[in-house]
């Protein structure tokens, strides 16, 4: 691909990202910054800038980036907050989150998805992200407190096993499968916790290509 039309797709991106209903201007910018296609398969490469999912290995999937964005602005992450990600997948999250938040911790159960995703964040020159091998669901997991948690994965009420790991004013983001008109649909929902403990649940739109949140650890395929 040439320079020009390089910067012909990334410009169609971009405006894709706006018309998907992305308004943060310093996550507009991260995505700029961040080519989907840098933490993709190389064999998915030219159609890493499209808004669809792709197939990352170890049995998972990539959401759509336009799911990745909407779930990341529901977060509001400041330049101080210190964020924990649960599933690092393909790493794009993760290079989203790293410029715009002061530290982040990111979470991945299948091995050979946490080293490659840590080798993207590497060359993509992030300093300020750390990748573990590791089940969010198992006893040691890091505690926190965290202000903001992003799961990439399908979650159950109630949010307890996570919602303890957030501090007083502290916001989660994740995806949930939820019923309507008489099936099933994926939705983004966002978990606010309160200085009394107590946490407010707000669907935030359609969520797409999620998983269950697994647990056990997996060296991959």
């Amino acid at each position: 691909m040439t320079v020009g039309a390089e910067a012909q797709d990334r410009a169609q991106f971009m405006l894709l990202m706006r018309a998907k209903g992305v308004r943060d201007l310093n996550l507009l910018r991260a995505l700029e910054r961040a080519p989907r296609a840098l933490f993709a398969p190389q064999r998915y490469g030219d159609i890493a800038g499209r808004d669809i999912a792709l197939p990352i290995g170890c049995g998972q999937t990539a959401p759509p980036p336009s799911i990745v964005a909407a779930m990341i602005e529901a977060l509001a992450v400041q330049p101080h907050h210190r964020v924990l990600e649960i599933g690092a997948g393909a790493g794009y999250a993760t290079a989203l989150i790293v410029q715009l938040a002061a530290s982040v911790l990111t979470l991945e159960r299948c091995q050979s998805l946490a080293l490659e995703a840590a080798t993207r964040l590497e060359a993509f020159g992030a300093t300020n992200v750390k990748v573990a091998w590791a089940d969010a669901l198992a006893d040691g997991a890091p505690a926190g407190p965290f202000d903001r948690i992003l799961i990439n994965a399908l979650i159950e009420e109630p949010w307890d096993r996570f919602g303890d790991r957030l501090t007083e004013d502290g916001v989660m983001v994740a995806a949930r499968s939820v019923a309507r008109d008489g099936g099933r649909e994926q939705r983004i929902v966002k978990i606010s916790r309160h200085g009394d403990g107590g946490f407010r649940a707000e669907d935030v739109g359609p969520a797409r290509a999620f998983a269950p949140l697994a647990a056990g650890l997996s060296r991959g395929l």
